[in-house]
């Protein structure tokens, strides 16, 4: 039986994988003297995304590998697949995320400096258990607070392949407008005071994820300094990261 060409097999196993898959993990795939080389696998790809480019469904790369997904433009109809509704995340993280992700590595006191509230046990136990965020060490200052960072799971959520790919903060930002947003009912400021401003539902003010986002980004300034553009230090896949305590500043 003669082998399928490669660009078919790589349809078939990225459609019944359901997560990225590294070229490296494709390669072990194959007889080791049948697995192509990377450049092959690459060629291969791309041949497969052009194949896909008018198509419901893109071959997308992003940081763990490769991936067929449905295009957003058809999230509207795919999404009326599930019953439940999508998950929705509250403004107060997602702008705790964005922190994180234009300074890090950043502690969570450094955080409430920027928003000017506390940031909430939750909030930071949330992006750990979703694997949005990891602790990457403690800052050298008395507490030994921990530093945060984002993940590949962040940067695949996304549909990013590195930090590079994250809009800069000036082209977001309009020049002449400074937006402003007050601290949410359920924040308190970080000297434990409760904020006077209330949304006018009582609560916070919820945001879906996606391109959301990115909008949010607007309301975060002057923090272009210091970003990460790599992911060089992680530990390799397997490797335990010791946990840490997400109440700890």
């Amino acid at each position: 039986m003669s082998q399928p060409a490669l660009e078919r097999i790589l349809e078939a196993v990225l459609q019944a994988a359901g997560k990225p898959l590294s070229l490296e993990r494709m390669r072990e795939l194959f007889d080791e003297h049948l697995a192509p080389s990377a450049q092959e696998l690459r060629s291969a790809l791309t041949r497969l995304q052009e194949e896909y480019a008018d198509r419901a469904v893109e071959l997308r790369e992003v940081a763990g590998g490769w991936r067929l997904q449905v295009r957003s433009d058809y999230a509207e109809w795919v999404g009326r697949l599930w019953e439940e509704r999508p998950q929705r995340y509250s403004r107060a993280l997602l702008e705790t995320l964005a922190l994180i992700a234009y300074r890090q590595p950043v502690t969570r006191g450094e955080i409430e400096e920027v928003r000017g509230v506390a940031v909430s046990s939750q909030i930071i136990r949330t992006l750990l258990d979703r694997e949005w965020v990891r602790v990457v060490g403690h800052r050298e200052v008395p507490g030994r607070p921990a530093m945060y960072a984002t993940t590949r799971q962040f940067l695949d959520y996304f549909n990013l392949t590195s930090l590079a790919e994250l809009p800069p903060l000036a082209e977001l930002r309009e020049p002449s407008e400074v937006l402003e947003h007050p601290p949410l009912a359920d924040e308190q400021a970080p000297d434990g005071t409760q904020p006077a401003w209330p949304p006018a539902d009582g609560g916070e003010e919820e945001v879906e994820t996606g391109t959301d986002f990115h909008t949010l980004l607007e309301e975060l300034n002057a923090m272009e300094t210091g970003l990460k553009t790599d992911f060089a230090d992680l530990p390799p896949p397997g490797m335990d990261v010791e946990p840490e305590d997400p109440d700890e500043q």
